[in-house]
């Protein structure tokens, strides 16, 4: 059969869908925001309180054809959540797909680490994705086809120093990812979480101590585009039969022996 009479393809694999994808202002959140776009999907671009860099997002998306609504909400507040949700459905009557990013990756030795600061970060990471998916649950029911990713990280596994906070809190987000695999498959929810790990990313101050010491089997620090590719297969219709997994993309970094930087 010629091109000319090949029956038409539709790539977007997402169209009507919604997604909600959280910390999207920036680095990954904002890959991820944008291929869902691209996909098709209809993006809830949230931030805790960078408007600007939500609304530039959404613009870029609308930019190219795509549906977005900026979500300024401190995913640790169970009320600012459940506010962003709301309006979601009311503006695109319905959520498919949620994106748990946010999170915050500080560095401080163990013995320095506060109760609040140590607190903050597992109430970022986990509440945040306890209430998002609280939050969205009804509607990831009503979806027929609800996917759920949660950003984890490569130290959650292999460990990091000066990171006790951080890699506790997302190998906690592994750990709710298998409970919700089980509890949530009879809905026809899939729940999966993506685990980056030497990523490029825009940072406040100096690289984090493991960036700086290690490298992985590729030689190269991966791109947020290829995290928001993980994800954006997780959500698609081709995973549908995909729960429960942890999916590295670390450069090979889960299957190598870490070494000094030289």
């Amino acid at each position: 059969m010629s091109d000319a009479l090949a029956p038409a393809r539709n790539d977007r694999l997402l169209d009507g869908k919604v997604a909600i994808v959280t910390g999207a202002g920036r680095n990954i959140g904002r890959a991820v925001a944008l291929a869902l776009a691209a996909d098709g999907a209809s993006v809830v671009v949230n931030v805790r309180s960078n408007h600007a860099a939500a609304a530039s997002v959404a613009a870029e998306i609308e930019a190219a054809g795509g549906r977005a609504m900026v979500a300024v909400a401190d995913v640790t507040r169970a009320s600012a959540v459940q506010a962003m949700v709301e309006q979601a459905v009311a503006r695109f009557g319905r959520i498919d797909c949620l994106v748990n990013n946010a999170a915050i990756r500080r560095e401080a030795p163990f013995a320095e680490i506060t109760a609040p600061e140590w607190h903050h970060i597992l109430a970022v990471v986990l509440d945040g994705a306890f209430h998002c998916t609280q939050a969205c649950l009804p509607h990831l029911r009503a979806s027929g086809s609800g996917a759920i990713v949660n950003i984890g990280g490569m130290t959650g596994e292999s460990g990091a120093a000066q990171r006790a906070h951080v890699v506790t809190a997302k190998a906690g987000l592994a750990g709710l990812t298998r409970a919700l695999a089980h509890e949530l498959a009879p809905d026809g929810i899939t729940v999966n979480c993506v685990s980056p790990g030497l990523i490029e990313t825009t940072r406040e101050g100096a690289s984090p101590q493991h960036h700086r010491t290690t490298v992985n089997a590729l030689g190269r620090r991966g791109l947020p585009d290829e995290v928001a590719a993980a994800v954006g297969y997780l959500v698609s219709p081709a995973a549908g039969s995909t729960t429960g997994i942890e999916l590295a993309v670390d450069g090979g970094m889960a299957g190598v022996r870490l070494r000094p930087r030289t």
